[in-house]
């Protein structure tokens, strides 16, 4: 019982670890805890073996909770009257299930995360031509879709941003924004403010000379 408590707590450790470069972007935005948004960014490289952990930690507690028990075990249960004991919660195979279920929501985290930010749907303000501009940010930090949409919310948290879309691949975000309203700088703020990230670059890719 205490290897599979064991192996059962190294699940939720190493599923935890697997989500958690992932988990801090959202908390930043939320929580408005923006320096500790890249602080477990260094973990993204060990995400895929940290998930192939807490498979393989998970795989042999439920071998072992669920293997069949040889006729030894069998008599020497029977003899120590332990059959009769009542199971406790914390060594029963329901919380191996509720451990499995657990860790299984932290490693797909990434999937559903945008589900935590309130709707950004705003209302339809009619803006002149001339006034919207598209900027280009080079940010670093971002490493999964948590980050993306952590970005994206910031940004579009901004009055005068129109719309907004990142790429974690790239490390690049397209910003289209009323210029009357917002600023590029401003939009810097707002990412490295609210999130953490550092923005490298802004560039302007579609401003009309006047």
């Amino acid at each position: 019982m205490e290897t599979n408590k064991f192996f059962r707590n190294s699940a939720i450790v190493t599923a935890l670890l697997a989500s958690l470069c992932c988990i801090t972007p959202v908390l930043a935005i939320l929580g408005g805890l923006s320096g500790i948004a890249s602080t477990f960014s260094f973990l993204e490289p060990l995400r895929p073996y940290f998930i192939a952990f807490t498979v393989i930690i998970l795989g042999y507690a439920f071998y072992s909770a669920y293997k069949p028990k040889k006729k030894d075990e069998i008599e020497c249960a029977c003899e120590d009257n332990t059959s009769d004991k009542k199971v406790s919660l914390i060594n029963s195979k329901k919380f191996l299930w509720i451990i499995t279920v657990v860790s299984a929501l932290l490693i797909t985290f990434p999937y559903y995360s945008q589900a935590f930010f309130p709707n950004d749907t705003k209302n339809l303000i009619v803006v002149q031509s001339n006034n919207i501009l598209k900027a280009k940010l080079e940010i670093e930090g971002m490493t999964c879709t948590s980050c993306e949409q952590s970005v994206d919310y910031a940004l579009k948290s901004e009055k005068g941003v129109l719309n907004a879309e990142s790429s974690y691949k790239t490390g690049i975000a397209y910003v289209e924004f009323n210029n009357t309203k917002v600023k590029p700088e401003q939009l810097k703020k707002a990412v490295e403010n609210k999130v953490g990230y550092k923005v490298k670059k802004i560039q302007i890719i579609n401003e009309k000379e006047n």
